[in-house]
């Protein structure tokens, strides 16, 4: 989730000028009866798996009778979090290691149950709490071409040391982070690998395809990422830290709302998997469903609708 997810400050502040109730664009939507008090604001980042995520968990707690209303596809975390801060931002759903990164310039400890430790102390002078982190991870990941996986015996970024040359492809900025090319060259030592920019996804998937580049990265909720076409090479020097799914609650909100409403959300991180969100994000970016109705279905399915 990280690196591919940056947004250039300058378009930020542009975003911030014109106030998050024009951010959330046609995304609101009427509070539901029940439970009463105010509604609980839920966020998304802007991109698919936030935004499903977010309607997933609103919804949820709508199923509950809690009144919610949505901003969403809001930007980055330096918009999002001062509004949380603030109280005008309540829930989010976050992603562990990039949240310790990107929103407060820590290194993750990369396992997820330190991370949540980690980041729950970042957060705290904020005014926000962390609840029970899901098992599904929205993360850099490497694949490679399954036949060239098995002819070379290839299963961890490790195992590149084993070609005679590697040519990762990747955004620009890629080749100077740690969690990309350099870790490359710096964590795993691979002295027979070179970095070629394609910044978009599509054609970075076509160069792998054709032999022109080793291996790619992709998001581990990318559909390219369970393709059978593919491998995904474990990272096992944890060049990329963990990025659990964890919703970010503001206190005051769960001061008031209580133990039921903690279960009602714990529930459903108790069932968000990252091969299940592939499935989601599919179903939105390659087949043109909405957010909305993939949540619906997923919370049906899962009896918690």
């Amino acid at each position: 989730m990280g690196w591919t997810r940056n947004i250039r400050v300058a378009a930020l502040v542009a975003v911030a000028a014109l106030g998050l109730t024009a951010c959330g664009g046609g995304d609101d939507k009427p509070a539901a009866a029940g439970k009463g008090g105010a509604p609980i604001v839920v966020a998304s980042f802007n991109f698919t798996d936030s935004q499903i995520l977010a309607e997933i968990y609103a919804q949820a707690l709508e199923a509950k009778g809690y009144p919610v209303t949505r901003k969403l596809n809001l930007g980055s975390r330096e918009l999002i979090y001062p509004s949380l801060k603030s109280g005008e931002l309540q829930f989010i759903p976050e992603y562990q290691g990039s949240a310790i990164a990107a929103g407060f310039g820590a290194e993750p400890v990369k396992d997820g149950k330190g991370e949540h430790e980690q980041l729950a102390k970042l957060l705290e002078p904020s005014g926000v709490s962390l609840l029970d982190y899901a098992a599904a991870e929205n993360k850099n990941t490497y694949i490679v071409k399954a036949d060239l996986a098995k002819s070379k015996g290839l299963a961890t970024i490790g195992d590149l040391k084993k070609l005679d040359k590697v040519v990762l492809a990747g955004g620009p900025e890629c080749e100077k982070r740690l969690t990309c090319f350099k870790g490359f060259t710096d964590v795993y030592k691979l002295t027979n690998a070179t970095f070629q920019t394609v910044q978009e996804l599509g054609p970075r998937a076509q160069q792998l395809d054709a032999g022109a580049v080793t291996v790619i990265p992709v998001d581990s909720v990318s559909p390219l990422a369970g393709d059978p076409k593919y491998v995904a090479l474990k990272d096992d020097l944890a060049m990329v830290p963990t990025e659990n799914v964890v919703p970010a609650v503001t206190k005051k909100v769960l001061d008031e709302r209580g133990a039921d409403f903690t279960a009602a959300v714990n529930a459903v991180s108790a069932k968000l998997t990252t091969e299940g969100m592939r499935d989601l994000n599919k179903r939105v970016d390659s087949e043109g469903e909405k957010a909305a109705d993939v949540a619906k279905d997923w919370l049906s399915a899962q009896g918690l609708g």
